[in-house]
C-alpha cells in the first residue's frame, strides 16, 4: 500500500450532541455526546488506514491540549509529524439531529506564529520526499494568510508529491493558484472560489489540477478528469451525520488513483464510502460487508466532459 501524509492546519477536538431534535433557545437534553480527535486531514488518515495504507500526520497541534490526538495517532499507528503550537487546540461543537441536519459551531483555533511556520516547512522538507501523496486538508489556522498557504503546495509540489486539496474560501482560491494534482470542493465552494463557474472545470485543468472531484451531497458526486467524465449516485441510507463525508470519499479517491483502479471502480468505491459515513457518527470504514452492499447501489454513469 502507498505511504500517506495529510496535514491539517486547523484540527479540532469535535463534541458531537446527538438529539432528537434542536430547539433553540430553549434547554435541549441530548442523547450522547462523542469526543473525537478531528480536522479533515486526520478523518481522511482514518478512512485511508482502514483501507490499508501507511499514514503520516501533521499540521499544528495546540501545546495545551494534545492528549486526545496523540492517544487516536497511538491507536491507529500514525506517524506523528505535527508542530506543537502554545494554547490549545479547537473544539468544534456539532449538533446532530435525527433528520440528518448538523449545526457547526466551529472555534477558531491558536494562534500560529511565523517561527511554527517555518518549522513545519522545515520539517516537510526533511520528511516529505518518498511519500506517494500528500493530502492537504481544512481551514487555515489564525496567522496563517492564503499567500503561505499557497506557497506550501507549491513546495510540496516541487518535493514531486501528488498533492490531493480540499479546502474552502480563500485558502481555496490560494491552493488552487498552486496547481494541486487533485481538488475536492463541493458545489457550493467551487462556485465562491472561481469567479467563471461555468468554465470552471476548464478553469482548474488548465491551472495543472489533474482531478476535481466535486460533491453534492445526496444528489451525487462528479469527477472530472483528463481521461474521463463520470458522475456517481450514492444510494440511499439513513442519515447519522454528514460529518466527515467529505473526508470520506477524499480517502475513497486517493485510494483508488493510487493502486491505479479502473475510474468507474475507484469512483464507485469512494462513493460508498461516503454514504457510509453519513450513517455513523465518528469517522473511518465501520464495515466491511456494509461497504460492499453501498458499492452495489451506486450508480456511475459518463458524462460529456464540459
Amino acid at each position: 500500500m502507498a505511504r500517506i501524509l495529510t496535514l491539517t492546519l486547523n484540527p479540532a477536538l469535535d463534541l458531537t450532541v446527538r438529539l432528537a431534535r434542536l430547539e433553540p433557545g430553549e434547554v435541549n437534553r441530548s442523547e450522547t455526546l462523542i469526543t473525537h480527535a478531528a480536522g479533515k486531514g486526520v478523518n481522511v488518515a482514518q478512512v485511508l488506514a482502514d483501507l490499508g495504507h501507511e499514514l503520516t500526520v501533521g499540521g499544528f497541534l495546540g501545546e495545551g491540549n494534545p492528549q486526545a490526538f496523540e492517544a487516536l495517532i497511538a491507536q491507529r499507528g500514525f506517524t506523528d509529524a505535527f508542530v506543537r503550537v502554545p494554547g490549545e487546540t479547537r473544539s468544534n461543537i456539532k449538533i446532530a439531529e435525527h433528520d440528518g441536519r448538523v449545526t457547526d459551531i466551529n472555534a477558531p483555533g491558536p494562534e500560529v506564529s511565523a517561527q511554527a511556520q517555518n518549522a513545519l516547512l522545515e520539517k516537510l522538507a526533511r520528511i516529505a520526499p518518498g511519500f506517494d501523496a500528500v493530502v492537504v486538508a481544512g481551514s487555515l489556522p489564525r496567522g496563517v494568510s492564503p499567500q503561505w498557504f499557497q506557497a506550501l503546495i507549491e513546495q510540496l509540489k516541487n518535493l514531486g508529491l501528488k498533492v490531493a486539496l480540499d479546502t474552502s474560501g480563500e485558502a481555496l482560491r490560494a491552493g488552487l493558484k498552486a496547481g494541486p494534482w487533485m481538488v475536492k470542493p463541493n458545489t457550493e465552494e467551487l462556485g465562491q472560489a472561481l469567479d467563471n463557474a461555468t468554465d470552471a472545470i476548464r478553469q482548474l485543468h488548465q491551472q495543472g489540477v489533474e482531478h476535481v472531484v466535486v460533491s453534492d451531497g445526496a444528489a451525487g458526486v462528479s469527477w472530472y478528469s483528463s481521461g474521463a467524465t463520470l458522475q456517481a449516485t450514492p444510494p440511499k441510507v439513513t442519515v447519522a451525520s454528514t460529518v466527515g463525508a467529505g473526508d470520506s470519499l477524499l480517502a475513497g479517491m486517493l485510494h483508488g488513483l493510487l493502486r491505479d483502479e479502473a475510474p468507474e471502480q475507484t469512483l464507485r468505491r469512494a462513493t460508498a464510502i461516503a454514504a457510509m459515513a453519513v450513517t455513523q457518527i465518528g469517522f473511518g470504514i465501520s464495515d466491511d460487508a456494509q461497504l460492499v452492499r453501498l458499492e452495489s447501489g451506486v450508480a456511475v454513469r459518463t458524462l460529456t466532459e464540459q
